[in-house]
């Protein structure tokens, strides 16, 4: 297959034709206009802009609240918990942190 039947064989695949084959060449200008599909607005209206925000009540702010432990102070603390300040329920067994147990 030479060159020129190999472009040939492409043009024909492609439907491929350049200005010079559809004789564009002898015109002075070449007038293109493009329609646009599906235009319009995306996201709604300005007018309802801020909506959500202006219907959700105002909240006061918390004061701020203990910092918790880091560090040094904070395993000082689980010892304390954990070993020094044990709580036994019946039967001598140590109880959680979320039992509901009578303390004494």
């Amino acid at each position: 297959m030479t060159a020129q039947a190999a472009n040939e064989h492409s043009n024909k695949n492609w439907r491929a034709k350049s200005m010079n084959n559809i004789n564009i060449e002898n015109m002075p200008t070449l007038d293109l206009s493009l329609r646009l599909r599906g235009g319009g607005k995306v996201h709604g209206s300005l007018a309802r802009a801020g909506k959500v925000k202006g219907q959700t009540p105002k909240v006061p702010k918390q004061e701020d609240s203990k910092k918790s432990l880091t560090g040094r102070a904070k395993k000082r603390w689980q010892y304390n918990r954990r070993f020094v300040n044990v709580v036994a329920g019946m039967g001598g067994k140590k109880l959680g942190p979320n039992s509901n147990a009578v303390k004494q």
